[in-house]
């Protein structure tokens, strides 16, 4: 092993910012209010670093005032960036405290970038003979690379890799590191806002770098060039010339590199915990003391910093063989130390604090289960449990079309069983029969992750599911509504586990991917079982966390029952008129050529309308509708919806273009597309209702999206009607929540004049109109009950006197006065508004009538629109997500009593708050009083729920 020293150099601010943005969908918010996830991801990523490297000497590299030099050249370098964000504005005080308490240097010089200072330092250190690691992603560093400057760059998933010459070589088609200034130089930078030659991409920059070697030879023989390409490069040399510049590191910062300075030392420990404590790292200092003590042999500590602390506690024998900390995989007692001054290549085999367990790194016992006597002894065992988790493997992702593979069952960590079904499908009907018994089993607890699926999928087999079930997607839901949800995730976070790629099995997506099926059964085995593993062991730590956050209850009163629900629904699914549609896809045909006709003629040429860089050059360069008009980051005119949407009353040719647009979208979206959805096994379109997307709490539909279909203009609310009834024997039925949002705000504000208007079956926007403009309710305007129902409902979604006057025709001081009047007459509205804030700060979240939480992590942020955006979300999302709650109680009511009556009707569709259903003409009367019963009871308000009803031979008849 080499002598020569190592010297590590940290680009802080890259470091940072990836930290920040690694916690964006789970942000760490401290009983504060702090945003720590900035800090916390940049401490993790350096104590990586340190435990895996054990580096001699160390520096950390900062910004300061952008790079001067730079912006003389070129007034516009980085002038694209967006504005930092708070969290990370606080953070970097934090860890300046906490690098001079570690006794780490931090080396930063005004004017001057971090990349500047790092490059100095590195080539400082060169000469001093050391091997320098610059640890940051930014390829830029790679022009730096010599045989003893090493990029050490962090990876997706956890881990480094070195960049060395060779390296950068493959990664750039270079022949030398300083060759990437050249290839910057020539492609540009849109993160920094350097230019480069226009219209030469990173794949033209490497076939010019091979054929020139330089910027500089490139534009000396621009004459070998041919058309659009060589006028470009010849009109742009300069700008080349300066974008090379601008993509140079300096090597020249007033910084020295200082042997003994840069020394690792040991931290001042104390001081350190004192600053985590303060910021509640309460783990961290562990992982800290560990990393620092004396022996680092010590026992391992197997979670990640960033992950819940497991309740289930492993035996010695289990902590040996995990191979997380520093114990060897192999059984023995301890591998070597990692503080033995190896370099990352020797240190591979060792699994640091930081590093992700596996399949291979952990200790299980996986089993498939053989046809005959051994599957009779294994469901023997099931039938003793009383608690299973289970996931079933299929041919694909559609659970209509999709056949069992296999079924994988675990009810002990570390263990489980594999049972693969026969592609015969009678065989495998005669299998799934021997399983009956468990699966409709009352008394055996079910577990699994997204069982909605699996319950669909053994509903093809004439199984259901019976018992208490516990989904650990829904509960993880319920805990944290704003991170994703899917296993590996989960796995990552929670349990410091990498599963099995499913890829590795089946390839990537597309034409070539494998079938499960065609996966050996050995493989087939590790992926199934260590799938249901994961989820036993993370049922383990939610049925904790729901208690934490007092969401048991709504977990098993709302969100579980919700799921079984759901599942019956997409597998009725709902009957689709294609005639009808292809009809209306004739029609929007010539809506929209009679559309572009008058947009070529008010423009007094053809362009292509769905191209927004031709179309902005129309409306703002040769029709000058516009004095100024806005720019994307790209340098484009803006087109986007809400900027035509202002100028849409005062030219015809934007409201053309915007209902050019929205017939092409409707028609590509839904009419040419809901065709295709259609399932041919069952003539019927079968949405799938994601429980787990919206954090207030309501559905959301997929594939296809039925909530979206417009309802406020003519052609959209026609896609209503291709929805139709099975047969002539039946008729749709749909059931509405009239207001329920404004019903539920006047009930938790006890505002009582808006809940008397409520119980005297009052129009409320006309009442309202009533009082804000001081005139008897029979003398109201059409107008002023327009005005006072916008008030009315974008009181709830924080609307403010210029969003008024640009959704009315009312000025922005006449709006000002009427939200003003509008507050005067319902003062206890004001009140609750305030208090919802209040609440919010103090507790970081807000919740449902039902408990449902909304966390709202920048309640307590400097910035004032960031923290205007979460006061609303406030006030909105109690209201929002209480009406999602009270629907989802009325759906589960409902279709618990079609069970229980064994009625033919059946519930279809939830599009937010209606319900609705294909009725067997017999039982109309029946159902209509059952739905609306059970819809108008479903939650005890101070404010009566009303529900409307209608009916008809398809959707928009009967909505």
């Amino acid at each position: 092993m080499s002598d020569q020293k190592r010297l590590f150099l940290v680009d802080a601010y890259a470091l940072i910012f990836r930290g920040y943005y690694a916690f964006i969908k789970n942000p760490r918010i401290n009983s504060k209010g702090t945003d720590t996830s900035a800090i916390l991801g940049f401490m993790n990523s350096l104590l990586d670093v340190i435990k895996r490297e054990r580096p001699d000497h160390l520096a950390v590299c900062f910004d300061k005032g952008g790079s001067a030099d730079r912006l003389e050249m070129y007034k516009e370098y980085k002038a694209n960036r967006d504005e930092t964000p708070e969290a990370i504005k606080v953070a970097v005080p934090y860890i300046y405290s906490i690098l001079e308490a570690m006794h780490i240097p931090i080396m930063v010089k005004e004017g001057y970038e971090a990349d500047d200072v790092i490059g100095t330092l590195s080539k400082q250190a060169e000469k001093e003979g050391y091997k320098t690691f610059m640890v940051t992603p930014d390829k830029d560093f790679a022009q730096l690379v010599s045989e003893n400057i090493f990029m050490y760059r962090p990876v997706f998933g956890g881990g480094y890799e070195t960049w060395g010459i060779p390296e950068v070589q493959k990664k750039f088609e270079v022949t030398d590191p300083l060759q990437v200034i050249d290839f910057l130089g020539m492609m540009g930078d849109s993160s920094d806002n350097i230019p480069g030659l226009p219209g030469v991409g990173e794949k033209t920059a490497k076939k010019f770098l091979a054929q020139y070697g330089s910027m500089e030879n490139l534009l000396a023989n621009t004459h070998e060039l041919k058309g659009k390409m060589k006028e470009k490069i010849e009109a742009n040399g300069e700008l080349g010339i300066l974008s090379k510049k601008l993509a140079t590191i300096m090597l020249d910062v007033p910084v020295a590199f200082n042997e003994k300075d840069f020394e690792m030392s040991q931290p001042d420990i104390p001081k350190v915990s004192e600053i985590f404590q303060e910021l509640e790292f309460r783990r961290l200092i562990d992982n800290f003391n560990k990393t620092f003590a004396t022996d680092t042999s010590a026992t391992p500590n197997t979670q990640t910093p960033n992950s819940k602390q497991s309740e289930t506690k492993a035996t010695p024998k289990e902590q040996a063989s995990a191979g997380a900390g520093q114990f060897s995989l192999f059984g023995g007692d301890s591998a070597t130390p990692s503080n033995q001054n190896n370099n990352s290549e020797t240190e591979q085999g060792q699994s640091s604090e930081y590093t992700r367990k596996t399949a291979e790194t952990t200790s299980h016992f996986y089993q498939s289960v053989d046809s005959g006597i051994a599957t009779k002894l294994f469901i023997k065992n099931l039938m003793n449990q009383t608690s299973v988790c289970f996931d079933t493997e299929t041919t694909g992702l559609n659970p209509i079309t999709a056949e069992l593979v296999g079924i994988a069952f675990s009810w002990e960590v570390g263990k489980g069983f594999y049972l693969p079904f026969p592609e015969d499908k009678t065989e495998t009907q005669k299998l799934i029969e021997q399983l009956r018994p468990f699966f409709e089993s009352e008394a055996i607890q079910k577990i699994g992750q997204n069982l909605k699926y699996d319950i669909k999928v053994l509903a093809k087999y004439n199984i259901v599911v019976k018992g208490k079930l516990f989904d650990t997607m829904l509960a993880h839901y319920l805990i944290n509504p704003d991170m994703r949800h899917n296993m590996d995730v989960l796995a990552e976070t929670y349990l410091n586990y990498t599963p099995i790629s499913i890829e590795t099995l089946v390839g990537k997506k597309g034409k070539n991917q494998l079938s499960m099926r065609d996966v050996p059964l050995e493989k087939q085995t590790e992926y199934a079982v260590e799938d249901s593993d994961i989820t036993l062991q993370l049922k383990e730590h939610f049925e904790k966390e729901l208690g934490e956050a007092d969401t048991q209850k709504l977990f098993d009163d709302i969100e579980v029952p919700l799921l079984r629900v759901l599942a019956a629904m997409e597998l009725e699914g709902i009957n689709l008129d294609k005639n009808f549609l292809n009809t209306l896809s004739e029609e929007l045909n010539k809506d929209i050529a009679s559309l572009e006709t008058k947009i070529y003629e008010a423009a007094g040429e053809e362009f292509n309308i769905a191209s927004p860089k031709q179309l902005g050059v129309i409306l703002f360069e040769k029709l000058k509708l516009v004095d100024k008009p806005k720019k994307t980051k790209t340098g484009q005119y803006a087109t986007s919806e809400d900027i035509l949407s202002y100028l849409a009353k005062d030219h015809d040719i934007i409201q053309n273009i915007l209902d050019y647009r929205g017939l092409a979208k409707l028609k590509s979206t839904y009419v040419d597309a809901l065709p295709d959805q259609v399932e041919e096994s069952t003539g019927r379109v079968h949405t799938d209702y994601m429980q787990t997307v919206a954090a207030t709490g309501r559905l959301s539909s997929n594939n296809p999206n039925l909530q979206n279909i417009p309802i406020r203009t003519e052609r959209g609310r026609q896609v209503r009607k291709a929805f139709i009834p099975r047969s002539e024997d039946y008729t749709l039925l749909a059931a509405d929540y009239s207001q329920i949002e404004l019903r539920i705000i006047a009930a938790l504000s006890e505002e009582e004049t808006m809940i008397n208007a409520f119980k005297n079956g009052e129009d409320i926007h006309a009442s309202t109109a009533s009082k804000v403009f001081d005139v008897p309710l029979n003398e109201v305007t059409r107008e002023q009950r327009s005005n006072a129902k916008t008030v009315n409902f974008g009181i709830i979604y924080g609307v403010s006197a210029f969003g008024l006057s640009n959704q009315t025709n009312l000025s922005r001081s006449e709006s000002k006065e009427l939200i003003d009047t509008y507050y005067t007459t319902y003062p206890k509205l004001r009140n609750f508004i305030s208090e919802q804030v209040d609440f919010a700060r103090d507790n970081g979240y807000v919740q449902t009538v039902l408990g449902r939480r909304r966390y709202l992590k920048d309640i307590n942020s400097r910035n004032a629109v960031v923290r205007g955006a979460a006061e609303r979300n406030a006030v909105n999302a109690p209201i929002q997500g209480s009406a999602a709650d009270i629907i989802k109680i009325a759906m589960i009511n409902i279709y618990n009593k079609l069970q229980e009556g064994d009625f033919k009707t059946k519930m279809l569709l939830q599009v937010h708050d209606e319900l609705v259903f294909d009725v067997y003409k017999p039982e109309l009367e029946t159902i209509k009083t059952l739905v609306k019963t059970e819809m108008e009871s479903a939650y005890k308000l101070e404010v009566p729920l009303d529900v409307d009803l209608d009916i008809g031979d398809n959707w928009l008849e009967a909505h």
